[in-house]
C-alpha cells in the first residue's frame, strides 16, 4: 500500500462534504458541485477559489478509486488508533509502531514506522505520483489526442506528452506511468495522473458511449410519420419517424455514437413535438377544424 502524508493531515471526506459512508454515487456528486462552483474557469483571479478547486479534486481523486479509498481509509484508522497527544501545551505524540508496520506502506521514500523512529532508507525506493488536469474540446475527447502537460517537480517545470484514448470521459483520471517525481536511492520514478475535463457539446449529451440529442418535430410529422434529417458526429443520417409518434419518444441511430477500445454506441434521438408560438389565420382556422374533427379525448383516462 503506498500512502501519502496528506492522508493522514486531511479529512477527504469533510473536504467533498459527505459521510464516510457515502455511496461513489453521492462522491460523485458532491465533488462535481463544488468542482463547478470553484473552477478556475469561474473564477478568473480569485487564488481562494483555485486552491480549493485544487483541494476538492485532490478528495476526489481518492475517493472516487474504491481501492485507492480503502488503503485511505485503513491508513487513517490504523495511524488513529496508534498515535495520540500528549499534553495540551504541544508535548510528544506516542505511537504504536506495530501498528504503523502493518500498512506495509511507504512514507516520503520510508516506512512510517521508520520516519518516527528516525531510520535510515530502505532500499530502492519509487518516486513519489503528481496530480495534473486538462480540459479537452467534446470532439478531442471522442477521436483521442495526445496533448503536452506541464507539471512541477523538484528538477523544475517539465512539459509531459500525455496520450488520451478516444472516447475518453469528462472526470475520467489518466495514468502516465513513469512520469513522475524521481526515485530514491536508484528506485523508479512515480506515475503522472491526468483528471481530465471535457468541455460540452451545442447538441449532444454523453451517456458512456452513446450520446443522446434532442430534435424538434411538427405535429404534422408526428401524427401522419416523416423521414426527417438528424445530426451525428460526422455528417447527418436520415431517421424514419413512423405514424403516431408521441412528444418525448426516442429512437436509435446504431453505432454512431462513441467509439471506445470496448465498442461503439448509438444515437439515441429525443424528439419533441414542436408548437408554433404564432399562427397565420389559415393555420389557425385549419387547426380549429382539426379540433372539431378529433373524436379521441388524450385525458379519459384521467376520469376527467
Amino acid at each position: 500500500m503506498n500512502i501519502r502524508r496528506e492522508w493522514l493531515e486531511k479529512d477527504f471526506y469533510q473536504v467533498l462534504g459527505v459521510d464516510r459512508s457515502a455511496s461513489g454515487k453521492d462522491i460523485k456528486k458532491a465533488y462535481r458541485k463544488l468542482a463547478q462552483q470553484y473552477h478556475p474557469d469561474n473564477n478568473p483571479g480569485d487564488d481562494a477559489a483555485e486552491t480549493r478547486f485544487k483541494e476538492v479534486t485532490e478528495a476526489y481523486d481518492v475517493l472516487s478509486d474504491p481501492k485507492v479509498r480503502e488503503e485511505y481509509d485503513q491508513a487513517r484508522d490504523a495511524f488513529s488508533r496508534g498515535a495520540w497527544a500528549g499534553s495540551p501545551g504541544g508535548g510528544a505524540q506516542y505511537v504504536r509502531f506495530e501498528d504503523l508496520d502493518d500498512l506495509g506502506s511507504m512514507f516520503g521514500g520510508f516506512g512510517l514506522g521508520d520516519l518516527i523512529r528516525g531510520a535510515g532508507r530502505r532500499g530502492p525506493q519509487k518516486g513519489a505520483d503528481l496530480e495534473g488536469e486538462m480540459t479537452l474540446g467534446f470532439a478531442e475527447a471522442i477521436a483521442g489526442a495526445t496533448r503536452l502537460l506541464t507539471v512541477q517537480g523538484p528538477e523544475g517545470p517539465r512539459d509531459v506528452q500525455v496520450k488520451l484514448p478516444a472516447g475518453v470521459e469528462d472526470g475520467q483520471r489518466i495514468r502516465v506511468k513513469g512520469k513522475g517525481r524521481p526515485g530514491s536511492e536508484g528506485g523508479p520514478r512515480g506515475d503522472l495522473y491526468v483528471r481530465v475535463h471535457v468541455a460540452e457539446h451545442p447538441l449532444f449529451t454523453r451517456k458512456g458511449r452513446n450520446l443522446e440529442v434532442e430534435v424538434p418535430i411538427t405535429y404534422a410529422e408526428a401524427a401522419l410519420g416523416a423521414n426527417i434529417t438528424v445530426p451525428t458526429l460526422d455528417g447527418k443520417v436520415t431517421l424514419k419517424i413512423p405514424a403516431g409518434t408521441q412528444s418525448g419518444q426516442a429512437f436509435r441511430v446504431s453505432g454512431k455514437g462513441v467509439s471506445t477500445a470496448k465498442g461503439t454506441g448509438d444515437i439515441l434521438v429525443k424528439v419533441e413535438v414542436a408548437v408554433p408560438a404564432s399562427l397565420t389565420d389559415e393555420e389557425r382556422s385549419l387547426i380549429e377544424r382539426l379540433g372539431d374533427l378529433q373524436s379521441d379525448d388524450p385525458r379519459q383516462h384521467l376520469g376527467v
